[in-house]
């Protein structure tokens, strides 16, 4: 497989010769003060929450405070972003996150790491983005399949003051599971760690980068946390000592600090002290999701060292509850607030207020709380996600249904419910299909789906399903409240990125009977809460599954 930089990268490699010229060389016994920012899993988040919390308004005005505070101290920055830019805010979402890459170039990132939900739609899509944002998209490790060509730069090149710095993009392997397979027909995903180690040797030799970054986004991952490609931990552990200076991370949208024994923080507030992770001479950093933190490290360059200064998480306007006054909930700035950028605001509003004037419409209304939350929906049955997969069953006719937690993306609490409060919880604009399946083809495949891993987004969420799971097999499986017969048809309603294969679940659509109905899943659950409004939550408590 053909690994040399593709042709897009001639005129950079060409004017590497001036990487050689003296009059570029840092300064021995000099000091430079070097700047490094980062955030990571954006998700659509380019405007400011109900609280004010976040947003690339508030988000810009802080980089330029930063930028100007380094450079009257005779330092330089570098702005990068772990990717996952796309997908998880309705108003980005119907906009394929066009005020997203442009707000982010408006603010000066430096370049960006390819993330898995960039192929939540179509290449020609991304390649539209492209053309959105002045930064590049970056990734060694994705290839097109025929022509064995990289089909992304592999790394950008940068000067700053004299020092050469390199920044290589990785992805996870894992996106060919989370993704539609029918975007992946022509697309590969090799090794990072075998990447970096060719880039590396071609940079050293080629280049002779003064640090070496990679801004991946793979996750930084828990030794018990089950199934998953290479993460960031494993890249630093796989190189020899020190190979790469700094690791920029993303997707597990953790706010990824240490203690003083070197064990994460996992009730981090904002403004307590951070420090980032160090594995094997490489630092290791990640700025939770959605803007709500720009990770800031403070580094020293010196005879050829690089040295950690000062590293924090920069809380972006995020707020606490405090002591509710009159019956009314208050919250507070933990930090000082961040003003927004007029031109940010002047350049985002347009699309804000397109996006609402066709979300805001009211459905129905919602007694109690549906529970959408990250950690339990993919480790436990859910009464959100049994309302989801009772609409789809209302919709094919189905006896059974089946979607994977990762799908689930937030909770709904009582009160109105409108069209973005269903897109918020089923961002990815999946189809509903069905499948009539015997009974024995029903059982193998509950049983191949209910041993995915719990705590991941592959994790299923069943309706009218119960089984015993022990070890690796599902037994005593009921449909209905009765045990399931194998000579007889159950209909099967799921999504049709899950039939094609997605996620690692049993491929059905190339099955005979198998139907797609077209209709989007979260159009469904709108249609579904609107003919039953008011919905009850305690009507909607998840079948029991031991």
């Amino acid at each position: 497989m053909d690994r040399t930089p593709p042709p897009l990268l001639l005129a950079t490699l060409l004017s590497s010769a001036l990487f050689s010229s003296p009059l570029l060389a840092w300064e021995k016994d000099r000091t430079y003060p070097i700047t490094l920012l980062h955030t990571n899993d954006h998700h659509g988040h380019f405007w400011q929450n109900e609280l004010g919390e976040y947003g690339l308004a508030a988000q810009k005005t802080l980089v330029d405070e930063i930028r100007k505070q380094v450079k009257n101290q005779g330092g330089v920055l570098l702005l990068l972003s772990g990717g996952d830019v796309n997908t998880g805010v309705p108003e980005s979402d119907l906009m394929f996150a066009e005020p997203d890459f442009k707000g982010m170039s408006k603010i000066g990132y430096d370049a960006m790491a390819i993330g898995n939900h960039e192929f939540d739609h179509s290449l020609k899509t991304l390649r539209k983005q492209q053309k959105w944002a002045s930064f590049p998209f970056i990734s060694a490790n994705i290839y097109n399949k025929k022509s064995g060509k990289r089909l992304f730069k592999p790394y950008a090149l940068f000067t700053r003051q004299k020092i050469k710095i390199a920044v290589i993009g990785l992805t996870t392997q894992d996106t060919v599971k989370s993704g539609r397979p029918r975007h992946f027909d022509n697309i590969t995903f090799t090794s990072p760690t075998d990447e970096v180690r060719h880039l590396v040797e071609h940079l050293k030799k080629n280049q002779k980068p003064d640090i070496i970054i990679a801004a991946t986004h793979m996750g930084h991952y828990a030794p018990s946390s089950g199934e998953h490609a290479e993460d960031d931990v494993d890249l630093a552990k796989a190189l020899p000592p020190g190979t790469l200076d700094i690791i920029v991370g993303g997707h597990t949208q953790q706010a990824l600090c240490m203690n003083d024994y070197g064990k994460e923080i996992t009730d981090y507030v904002p403004g307590m002290p951070c420090k980032p992770d160090r594995q094997n001479g490489t630092w290791i950093v990640q700025a939770n999701e959605w803007g709500r933190y720009v990770g800031r490290a403070d580094f020293t360059f010196r005879n050829g060292e690089l040295k950690l200064v000062n590293y924090q998480l920069i809380p972006v306007n995020l707020k606490k509850a405090v002591r509710p006054q009159n019956g009314e909930a208050r919250y507070a700035f933990f930090t000082s607030e961040i003003r927004q950028d007029p031109g940010m605001i002047k350049l985002l509003g347009p699309w804000q207020e397109k996006s609402e004037r066709i979300l805001m419409q009211k459905i129905g209304e919602l007694k109690g709380e549906l529970v959408g939350d990250r950690q339990r929906v993919r480790s436990e049955q859910t009464n959100l996600s049994r309302l989801v997969l009772t609409s789809q069953m209302a919709l094919t006719g189905a006896d059974f249904a089946v979607i994977n937690g990762g799908g689930v993306r937030t909770t709904l609490h009582e009160g109105d419910i409108t069209r973005r409060d269903t897109l918020l919880v089923l961002p990815f604009r999946n189809q509903v299909a069905y499948i009539d399946l015997t009974g024995k083809e029903a059982a193998d495949y509950i049983s191949a789906v209910a041993i995915k891993p719990s705590g991941t987004g592959y994790y299923a969420q069943f309706a009218n399903v119960t089984f015993t799971l022990k070890g690796n097999k599902a037994s005593d499986i009921a449909i209905k409240g009765k045990a399931i017969q194998y000579d007889k048809v159950y209909r099967l309603a799921t999504l049709d990125a899950i039939a094609s294969g997605g996620i690692g679940y049993p491929r059905l659509d190339d099955k005979p009977g198998y139907v797609n109905t077209g209709k989007g899943d979260a159009d469904t659950l709108a249609d579904f809460i609107q003919t039953h409004s008011p919905v009850n939550s305690e009507q909607w408590q998840p079948g029991r599954i031991l």
